[in-house]
């Protein structure tokens, strides 16, 4: 069994980047009292991603020590628009989609949380309501320079690009989360140190106290670069289970350990001496297993080999009904929603990912005949068949 004082240091070390300004002072603090802790996310989408659940387990596991936590959907910050990591500005939301965005976020997190043990808020609530009077005197205890010193901020202005002053006013806006809520701790992944930082400083000069950060490492999309919407790289919390596993199995040998680390409870040791294709294995059945079930983990690995190392036709495929005898091969593949444009289907095909029939398709000027059960297929794990 272990001592309250060893759930403590796992909690400020396992799957930590940095604890600031010290963990021997939180340290300390935790052990005297029941401390009151958040984690901030912006509904900049409205699906959540394995990256957005190494914060999360975080969050959860200072819940579990009896602490208070806090889930924040930033349905104000969101306004203002993150800049952290970004080349330029984010596009501006609407009221409405912000709505749309956290309409199932209470579901996708709970994947992760205990609502029993964390609270959900929506910053909106508070910084909506801001007057004019109080944002200037939020504004008025950080510094410009301070602000315009940012790393994505510098590289802009060299290349001549533009800096919009509601981004200026995101780190203040996250901030003032921290003065509202009164916290002892904030939580958040490495992009995110200059934002949290600044709500130190605001909690030290609005509050008179301090606020300790712990920052948790960020997990890289299935292609080795950040996990962007955009950029089609994320593993969804809402992805089948079969997507899931295949897109597990399909990351980088130097990503497995990263994934075991901030995504599972399981030991590197345990899977040291694995090669990387089974590690990889071990590692999309315990996601899976996380976020459906050991059942439709088992499932899920069992499709994937009977495609991937039998090289057999999945159990199951999407039927479509098509009514023309002969349709151009782009506007076929448009049609039975295996590729979202011809520019799209042309670039698949001209990369050798289009098969109908199991034949490799080279010619994007090609009429094809519609014949019923065929199967078509796009990359490694879209199939249609014709019915």
């Amino acid at each position: 069994m272990k001592s309250q004082e060893q759930k403590i240091q796992e909690a400020l070390t396992e799957g930590v980047d940095q604890v600031l300004p010290n963990k021997e002072a939180l340290t300390k603090l935790m052990a005297g009292r029941k401390i009151r802790l958040y984690l901030g996310i912006d509904p900049t989408g409205s699906k959540l991603h394995l990256g957005h659940t190494v914060p999360l387990r975080k969050l959860q596991e200072f819940a579990d020590l009896g602490h208070e936590a806090i889930i924040v959907f930033g349905t104000g910050t969101v306004l203002t628009g993150d800049p952290s990591l970004r080349d330029q500005a984010r596009p501006k939301i609407s009221e409405k989609e912000i709505k749309e965005n956290i309409k199932t976020w209470r579901t996708q997190t709970g994947k992760v949380l205990d609502f029993s043990k964390v609270k959900i808020k929506h910053n909106g609530d508070w910084l909506l309501k801001l007057t004019l009077k109080e944002i200037i005197n939020i504004a008025s205890h950080i510094s410009a320079v301070k602000l315009f010193q940012r790393d994505m901020f510098q590289k802009r202005l060299k290349r001549g690009d533009t800096i919009w002053t509601n981004e200026t006013l995101y780190p203040l806006m996250q901030a003032y989360d921290s003065v509202f809520l009164d916290v002892d701790l904030e939580i958040g992944g490495t992009d995110q140190i200059f934002n949290m930082l600044i709500g130190r400083e605001l909690q030290q000069k609005m509050k008179k106290r301090e606020k300790f950060v712990i920052t948790v490492p960020m997990i890289l999309g299935i292609d080795g670069k950040q996990m962007s919407k955009t950029s089609g790289n994320c593993i969804w919390l809402t992805d089948s289970a079969d997507q899931m596993f295949g897109k597990i199995m399909s990351i980088p040998d130097s990503l497995i350990n990263s994934y075991f680390e901030g995504l599972t409870g399981i030991a590197l040791s345990e899977v040291a001496n694995f090669p990387p294709k089974d590690a990889k294995a071990r590692l999309a059945r315990e996601i899976v297993s996380i976020y459906h079930s050991k059942k439709e983990a088992l499932k899920a690995e069992k499709e994937f080999n009977q495609i991937f190392r039998d090289k057999r036709l999945p159990s199951q495929i999407p039927i479509v009904s098509l009514k023309e005898k002969e349709l151009n091969i782009l506007d076929l593949l448009i049609k039975i929603k295996l590729a979202p444009s011809r520019a799209e289907a042309k670039r698949l095909i001209e990369q050798g990912g289009v098969k109908i029939a199991g034949q490799v398709q080279r010619d994007w000027r090609k009429q094809v005949k519609i014949k019923k059960g065929e199967v078509i297929r796009v990359g490694k794990r879209k199939f249609i068949k014709i019915a």
